[in-house]
């Protein structure tokens, strides 16, 4: 079959199960309301009160549970006094709706202070996804919630459990997020730190330990009562039941290790889409990807266990996040008499992409085209641009226009971003195993314009950062899309690496990490008309420029509401018309 047949099959099989899921819940969907306030509040997340953003006075957001098949409206009213605000769906793939993608001079306007915007979208998979904020450092200010997506109507889970959780992983700063973009993009950079605390549902305890009988002497300082915002949030369970934890990772900076004491996991879903069930004691995440694990509770009932969250990837400064897994009937305040989970050596890569390595897709997932019609390489590298610290992309620090690319590009407007297009590609004499020879980048808005359902291949190279011998994790997110996962390198990406492809079962993603020193393999189809953010997820590096933006079918998008338009040249274009 040659490769226009195949990107039709994986066309087709896309449309029929859109067109299933469309028949499976026809009846039985719903529309979804919420109203939503979103504003700033005194919080205490790891009981040391700060400033946090909030929704309808709730630290985290409201959790969204919704079928697959429903619609979801949310009436956003944006209560701050002095900055814009958008919600970004993350997972939701917005197929015929990408102006509600959430994301500020890309898919839409910045709502401004005292305006309401109204997101109206289709849930059209289930799976484990979140939502949080996409302008500015907004999600390091604690915008973010939970958006779960059950199966429709009629429809089973492939897999059996008695019992649901669900586990939002964070980090916390006692520096507000706008001194903190303040000090990034200052000259000299003033690097914002470890996070002070990890935080599980938005609760965490700074300077205290929960496993403080272990110290020696134990430990007198986690005072908890009264401290409703900051108490861990205790999951209770029944012995020898089977229950599914539902873990998402918005974290602003922080790589995260998760383990249940004693307890094995099998990982079933990762970031909305089923994959082949294997077990692990513990399990990395980074920002940006969600999972469903299975455990079962076949341990002394007459005990609790730790469940530890705790940092990898960077040198940690924080301690671990604790909560309890209480087994029912035992007393929830008895602590357990064990040491929590020991995370694994912050630096141990191998242990990381051992567990990366086994995520492979579900038998019957969609498998990739055979072939690609283009491939876009992207280098990333730590830069200076007059004395200030970039991330770039091929030697580009992403700087995004005022007007909305998706507007722009709709109404063909001139000059509302670069006419050029970023490169393809970077120099192939460039170490990536040494500092740049040359530090300094440039800014740019350019877009990559796509033809519409043709596949892309895009190879995200890692190399080292301004000083010696550092490589830094970098876990990307592609908006939009799911992509396929074809495979992870060590140094630099050359043809001969396409052989190694998994082609096979590789996972569908919408989130991939890039190891340091390394490379990632992505594949997706460019069929879902829209203008679509593809960066890097951690918060401080996409604030200092580290991510693309990709446009294809625009043509294609009816009926824009002009509310996601209204500034910019779009704006004037919608203003000049009224006269």
């Amino acid at each position: 079959m040659d490769s226009s047949a195949t990107r039709c099959v994986v066309i087709i099989i896309y449309g029929l199960c859109f067109l299933s899921i469309l028949i499976e819940s026809k009846g039985s969907s719903k529309t979804l309301n919420f109203k939503w306030d979103v504003e700033y509040m005194h919080w205490s997340p790891d009981c040391n009160e700060g400033v946090v953003m909030g929704i309808n006075g709730q630290f985290p957001g409201p959790t969204i549970r919704a079928r697959a098949g429903d619609t979801v409206v949310v009436e956003l009213t944006n209560k701050l006094h002095t900055e814009g605000v958008v919600i970004h769906w993350h997972g939701i793939r917005q197929i015929g709706t990408p102006w509600a993608d959430g994301t500020a001079a890309i898919s839409q306007c910045a709502i401004n202070p005292g305006e309401t915007f109204v997101y109206k979208f289709l849930v059209d998979k289930a799976g484990t996804y979140f939502y949080h904020g996409h302008y500015g450092m907004q999600r390091s200010a604690g915008l973010y919630g939970s958006l779960i997506v059950d199966v429709a109507q009629n429809v089973k889970e492939p897999f059996h459990y008695d019992g649901e959780f669900n586990l939002l992983l964070s980090d916390w700063w006692h520096k507000n997020a706008h001194e903190q973009e303040l000090d990034l993009s200052s000259s000299p950079m003033r690097w914002i730190g470890e996070p002070q605390s990890l935080l599980l549902n938005g609760r965490g305890q700074y300077n205290c330990s929960l496993a403080s009988q272990f110290s020696s002497p134990p430990l007198d300082q986690c005072k908890l009562t009264g401290t409703e915002q900051c108490a861990p949030q205790i999951m209770t369970v029944e012995p020898n039941k089977i229950y599914r934890l539902r873990i998402a990772s918005t974290t602003a900076l922080a790589s995260l290790n998760l383990a249940i004491g004693n307890h094995k996991m099998v990982v079933v879903e990762a970031d909305g889409n089923y994959v082949q069930p294997f077990s692990v004691y513990d399990m990395d995440i980074y920002s940006g990807e969600s999972y469903s694990i299975l455990f079962k509770a076949d341990q002394n009932p007459a005990q609790n266990y730790w469940i530890s969250v705790g940092v990898r990837g960077r040198k940690p400064n924080t301690p671990q996040a604790l909560t309890i897994l209480h087994y029912s009937p035992t007393s929830p305040t008895l602590l357990p008499t064990s040491r929590p989970p020991v995370t694994p050596l912050w630096n141990d890569y191998d242990h990381s992409k051992a567990f990366t390595n086994r995520i492979k897709a579900s038998r019957g997932s969609p498998k990739p085209p055979t072939t690609y019609n283009r491939r876009i390489m992207l280098l990333n590298t730590q830069n200076k641009m007059n004395g200030f610290t970039k991330w770039a992309i091929n030697n580009i620090s992403l700087s995004l226009p005022v007007t909305p690319y998706l507007g722009s590009i709709k109404y063909n407007l001139n000059n509302a971003f670069a006419n050029s297009p970023p490169p393809e590609t970077f120099s192939p004499v460039y170490d990536v195993m040494r500092p740049p020879v040359n530090p300094n980048t440039t800014q740019g808005d350019g877009v990559y314009m796509l033809k519409f359902n043709s596949t892309i291949d895009v190879i995200l190279q890692n190399a080292n950062a301004l000083a010696d011998n550092v490589s830094e994790i970098h876990p990307w997110h592609l908006h939009g899309h799911d992509f396929w996962v074809l495979g992870y390198g060590e140094q630099k990406f050359t043809d001969k690496d396409v052989v190694n492809f998994n082609l096979k079962n590789p996972p569908l993603r919408n989130s991939a990490v890039i190891f340091p020193y390394g490379w990632t393999a992505l594949r997706f189809v460019a069929d879902n008309p829209g203008a679509w953010a593809f960066h890097c997820h951690i918060e401080p590096h996409l604030h200092m420029g580290m991510g693309v933006v990709f446009a294809e079918g625009i043509y294609r998008v009816k009926n824009i509401p002009k509310e996601a338009l209204t500034c910019g040249l779009t704006g004037k274009m919608f203003t000049d018309k009224k006269h």
